[in-house]
This record gives C-alpha cells, structure tokens and sequence, in this order.
C-alpha cells in the first residue's frame, strides 16, 4: 500500500536575484513497510529532499500525497499535525533537551498530541517505551548522562511515542563508534520488521545503505537508477 508519493516535485531557492535548482524533477514512491536508504554526496539534495518528506519545507512546484492526501500546499496547521503525528524524526545529533530526563525527553512529544492522554498514561507510555529499548533504569538520567548509543535510542523511542507510520533518519549514526551504529540499525532492522514501520534513512556511508531493502541515490537533484539489497 502506498503511504508516501512524489510526483514531479521541483524545488528552487532564491539567493538574492539567483534562482537555485536543488530538487528537479524527483518522482518516487514510498510504500507502507518500506526500508529505504536515500544516498547522495554533499550538495545532491538528499537533505532538502528529507525536508520536503518531514513536511519541514514545501516543494516550488509538484505533488507530495501522504496517505492519499495532497499535503503540498495545505496550511500550516495541518503540515505541523502531520509533521507531528504521523512522522518521526531521528537526527545525527540526538537533539535531545538538556537537563531533561530521558523519560521527559520521550514523551515530550505526546504534549502537542496526546490531550485525551492523563498524564499518568503519558508516563506510561514513555516508561513503556524505555522498557522497550532496555533504558528503564536511566529513566530519570539527563542526556549529559547517557552514552552517545543510549542517547540514540531515546530519540529513537521519543520518534515512536506517537506510533507514526514512519520513520525519518537523518544520519542516524553519524556520532557513534563502529559497534554502537549496528546496534541502533539493529533496532531499526527491527522496527521494520517487526513492527511494519516505514524507514527513510539518510546516510553517505554504503555500509549503513546495505541494511535498507532499496537504496535511492539522489544525484544533481533527480533521482539516479536505484538498487536493491
């Protein structure tokens, strides 16, 4: 089934009178239960592409059906529910909040969304979810505490608090050594699998792209011939 579809889908910035073609042209489809890793050198467009995805940013021109739905040039409001209920974001960088607990930092999420939720079941939840990835003891520990793998896997966590159909990493293993990197693509091998979530996974390393079931390559702002794995 499909749940994400692009369809001629252009994107230009303006720096000052200069017009910049970063995506031109990129038509793709992303189905429910997909595991796909988008590759591409610095400057190819993968990132604006991820944005596009994460309803970060919208295209200059073309479609973009999440669910069946044109979410291209919806309001603003609708983009952030979708962003916020429906995608989850995983970054290089954890982003996780200081002098916050990990408990805190997962279920902080369920704030914007989560208003049926008491707030007795939203710890519930996010207690559940540390249980999930082992971490139930560091529930009360701040990222400063945490090593950079269990920081991973609390943003992990924290992207699946509102049980979205998909997931989108940005070089999610960027800051971890060798050993820890396959653990936290374990847990996505997992998610995948198990569990039927969607993952688009951002990365320049062709290790990391083999875990994928598809890898797409993204070149000069289109989309080069992909290959399975």
């Amino acid at each position: 089934m499909v749940l994400i579809e692009l369809k001629n889908m252009y994107k230009t910035y303006s720096m000052g009178e200069v017009s910049v073609p970063v995506l031109k042209g990129i038509s793709l489809t992303i189905n429910n239960g997909d595991f796909i890793a988008l590759m591409g050198s610095s400057g190819s467009g993968k990132s604006t592409l991820m944005n596009i995805l994460g309803c970060l940013d919208r295209p200059t021109s073309g479609e973009y059906h999440f669910e069946g739905e044109e979410i291209s040039s919806v309001s603003n409001d609708r983009r952030a529910f979708i962003r916020n209920k429906k995608i989850g974001f995983i970054f290089q960088n954890f982003n996780l909040l200081p002098r916050t607990s990990a408990l805190d930092n997962i279920i902080m999420p369920l704030s914007y969304t989560a208003e049926h939720l008491s707030s007795e079941d939203v710890r519930k939840k996010g207690m559940e979810l540390l249980s999930l990835f082992g971490l139930e003891e560091r529930s009360h520990h701040e990222p400063s505490q945490l090593s950079g793998g269990q920081q991973q896997r609390i943003a992990i966590a924290r992207s699946l608090v509102n049980n979205p159909p998909i997931l989108l990493a940005d070089e999610p293993t960027g800051n971890l050594d060798s050993k820890t990197g396959e653990e936290v693509l374990e847990i996505f091998n997992r998610l995948n699998k198990q569990n039927g979530i969607t993952i688009v996974l951002v990365t320049h390393d062709n290790k990391v792209a083999a875990h994928a079931k598809k890898i797409i390559n993204i070149m000069d702002g289109v989309v080069a011939p992909s290959k399975g794995t």
